[in-house]
């Protein structure tokens, strides 16, 4: 490429002199030198390596690659004097030496090969530079998406020990007053670990499987209210194989349970919402609760449960998830998440 751009050049000078040479002779002319630089590169490269043009390290290298310029382009330019007269490059060679030949290209072309090191050597460490920077980027992209993923364990890491410290003392109040409910209680206990410890790793799970995992959670606290708790679910068909986070359900549904309806005497009723719309998931817990102390949500202090679901929704989705908490009428308090809709 670079000898057709020379030929190109040559063949519109050699136009102006009285003995037009053709095309293609041009073209093996150029061809021969462009060969050369060719052949030499890899040994600009390896300058390159070994004295890069970085910051602190010009004192050196630049010497070295002013002096290994005019050594390369001296050596170009006497290959190119001992070949080009003999596939015809000028017969007002014919008659010189080879040294007479040499010097006569130094001066015409010196310039020209050193510029033509300086070219490979500038591009080859722009290229080197640019390696570097995506590989930069690349790392610290990659120690980012880890550090956003040990974040995302800790916090549900969090979720474990509270959800099972809230679950014995709700088996604390029923050991002596009902045994029996209290032996089922441990029972579907272990269930719940063994499920919760089985996806440990696991940031996000089918729907499904958060609904499965929610409901061994509402027959443990159902023992405990007896009759005083109902739980309605409305979940669209198309929405069980929906992604979420694992263990998001729980402790929105726990929040309901303890500040809601824990505290009055006549219970009350949950309802649990998936949809799908437009390219979304929309998840919903409500009760029928005390509701919000303050009308101003901001005011309110997140326990462990709600804060860390907060925060594992702005990791996992960013700006692409909702959370919010609304007041129900009369009572009552609704949590509404909304998620990018995937199917897992």
């Amino acid at each position: 490429m670079v000898a057709l751009f020379l030929t190109s050049q040559s063949s519109l000078q050699s136009q102006l002199s009285e003995n037009p040479v053709s095309l293609w002779r041009i073209f093996s002319w150029q061809l021969v030198s462009c060969m050369i630089w060719f052949l030499m590169t890899p040994l600009v490269l390896k300058l390159g390596r070994d004295f890069p043009l970085d910051k602190g390290k010009w004192p050196v290298s630049v010497p070295v690659h002013i002096v290994a310029g005019l050594a390369l382009a001296l050596f170009e330019l006497a290959i190119d004097a001992y070949i080009l007269p003999k596939i015809g490059y000028t017969r007002r060679f014919d008659a010189m030496s080879y040294s007479q030949i040499y010097y006569r290209f130094v001066l015409i072309n010196l310039h020209l090969s050193v510029t033509i090191y300086w070219i490979v050597l500038i591009v080859s460490q722009a290229t080197e530079y640019y390696k570097k920077y995506r590989a930069r980027e690349l790392q610290a992209s990659q120690l980012e998406a880890r550090l956003a993923q040990a974040r995302l364990q800790v916090l549900k890491m969090q979720l474990h020990p509270h959800f099972l410290f809230n679950t014995l003392n709700a088996i604390s109040e029923l050991i002596y007053r009902d045994p029996d409910s209290a032996e089922k209680m441990i029972t579907d206990l272990s269930e719940l670990l063994r499920l919760s410890f089985n996806n440990l790793e696991t940031q996000e799970v089918p729907l499904r499987q958060e609904l499965d995992f929610l409901q061994k959670y509402l027959e443990i606290e159902q023992m405990r209210f007896n009759d005083r708790l109902t739980v309605q679910m409305n979940i669209d068909d198309s929405a069980y194989d929906a992604a979420v986070p694992n263990m998001i359900l729980q402790p929105l549904v726990e929040n309901a349970i303890k500040h809601g309806l824990g505290p009055r005497s006549e219970g009350g009723r949950i309802d649990i919402a998936a949809v799908r719309s437009n390219g979304s998931l929309e998840l919903s817990v409500s009760d029928d609760g005390l509701g919000l102390p303050t009308e101003n949500v901001a005011d309110i202090s997140l326990g462990v449960g709600l804060s860390n679901t907060q925060l594992r929704l702005k990791h996992l989705y960013g700006d692409k998830h909702k959370f919010e908490m609304l007041a129900e009428k009369p009572t009552g308090l609704k949590i509404n998440m909304t998620i990018p809709f995937r199917n897992i």
